[in-house]
């Protein structure tokens, strides 16, 4: 599907590329994340190409790509593992823009500023993109690779065997839970709907799952975080709202099962087996989905474009613009103590060519940050569901760019994972959420959210 993009870069143009001056016969290790138990190799077998491309356009240079095999929580502790330290730290290491931040403030990240300045291609990009690798000091500290947006996805098939119209398109939370019961009733051994929630997940389970759900609360702009008084919000109706859908899911068995939905493998088990074998008939996911059913993907499912629909996800009662969405993505950053930063930098603006960023994009099925691919036809065609993703766009919200966030993160996974167990109640959970934040940020550094 993604052969239309395939541009060949000539070695002229690869040996032309970055500032990285003298940078022959050198090494870079490039650090990026394979995720565990999931046969998903789509980002290996992109970078290996990549790789012998700009070798062979650059004689004397040589790339290691080191795959961190990993969870996203533990993947993010790795990486900040090996960046501690000169002898053990990356010259390249892939990013996950919600750690960003994090990761600036600790010391980790160095700013591309003064390489970006005299690199064309960077006004191509998207400017929330960009807004997004920046720190509080305003220096930038990657270049975006990738965002995405999110919405749901339902099984037509199943929609029409539960008696459900298609194309659907729900305008309110009671219009998901409304067919998510229209299908446990009429389709026995059907999970219903899907919505990741607990630790195990990590950042799916608080950005697809529990964002995607604050974010269309009516306090939306202030939902988690304040940015105006520089405040996490606290005691807000929204994160009960919230937490209560979630309770409603699995309190009504409209999910996974508790012991799978807090499994470390829900993710893949999704994406490659309830999905493709017609056992989920609502998935609320990304635009990245078709991952793992294209043809190259550890699960090719070529049915899945007449099989699957996509809707956006409706606001709490359709207010505001009626739809809600998250973005985020990844980005290539340089770590601090890299040995040989100009020729990770030589390599970085290789990899986010037009050309190499099309062919990304395209391949990995991720909304691409470029506007000139963003608005390529070849990149629209390249998968039936990027036009869809797209247009999105003007409706998402992006996490806070705060080094804090991680731990906000963590105590939100808490609190969904102890509804989803009913280890507690909404309230208690809340509660507790509240009182996690408040240890975490400092009490001064909380604000009460609207009632």
């Amino acid at each position: 599907m993604a052969a239309a993009v395939l541009t060949t870069v000539s070695a002229a143009t690869l040996s032309g590329c970055g500032s990285g001056s003298g940078a022959s016969g050198k090494t870079i290790k490039v650090v990026y994340q394979q995720q565990l138990n999931n046969s998903n190799h789509i980002q290996a077998d992109f970078l290996g190409p990549m790789v012998e491309q700009f070798e062979k356009a650059n004689p004397g240079t040589t790339v290691k790509l080191v795959p961190v095999t990993a969870s996203e929580n533990d993947y993010y502790t790795k990486i900040q593992l090996m960046m501690r330290s000169p002898a053990t730290a990356p010259d390249l290491v892939y990013e996950d823009t919600a750690t960003i931040n994090s990761d600036v403030a600790s010391g980790y990240l160095r700013p591309l500023d003064d390489y970006l300045k005299t690199w064309q291609d960077w006004s191509a990009f998207a400017a929330p993109a960009k807004a997004a690798m920046k720190f509080s000091d305003g220096k930038t500290y990657g270049v975006p690779d990738n965002t995405d947006t999110r919405g749901l996805w339902y099984n037509k098939q199943l929609f029409a065997q539960a008696g459900i119209p298609v194309p659907w398109q729900p305008k309110t939370w009671a219009d998901v839970l409304t067919a998510a019961r229209t299908v446990k009733s009429a389709l026995p051994g059907v999970t219903p709907l899907n919505v990741y929630t607990g630790v195990a997940a990590g950042e799916a389970s608080s950005m697809q799952g529990f964002e995607m759900l604050l974010y269309g609360t009516p306090a939306a702009d202030d939902a988690l975080y304040d940015s105006k008084q520089g405040k996490w919000v606290v005691g807000s109706k929204g994160f009960t709202d919230a937490l209560d859908f979630l309770h409603t899911v699995y309190g009504e068995g409209l999910g996974p099962s508790p012991q799978q939905a807090l499994g470390a493998n829900i993710q893949a088990a999704v994406g490659t087996e309830m999905i493709p074998s017609g056992k989920l008939a609502i998935d609320l996911d990304g635009s990245w989905m078709p991952n793992s059913w294209i043809r190259t993907g550890p699960k090719p499912w070529p049915q899945w474009q007449s099989t699957m629909g996509m809707a956006y996800m409706p606001t709490q009662n359709g207010q505001g613009s009626g739809k809600v969405s998250m973005s985020g993505g990844w980005a290539w950053s340089i770590p601090a103590k890299a040995k040989n930063p100009d020729l990770a930098w030589k390599f970085t603006q290789f990899l986010e060519s037009r050309a190499n960023s099309a062919r990304w994009n395209s391949v990995n099925a991720t909304i691409a940050v470029r506007t000139d691919v963003a608005s390529d036809p070849e990149y629209l065609k390249a998968l039936p569901t990027n036009g869809f993703f797209t247009s999105l766009v003007p409706d998402t919200y992006y996490r806070p760019g705060v080094p804090a966030y991680t731990q906000v993160s963590s105590a939100i996974q808490k609190a969904m994972e102890s509804v989803t167990t009913g280890q507690a109640s909404v309230g208690k959970a809340a509660s507790t959420y509240d009182s996690d934040v408040r240890t975490a940020v400092g009490g001064d550094k909380t604000v009460q959210g609207a009632q």
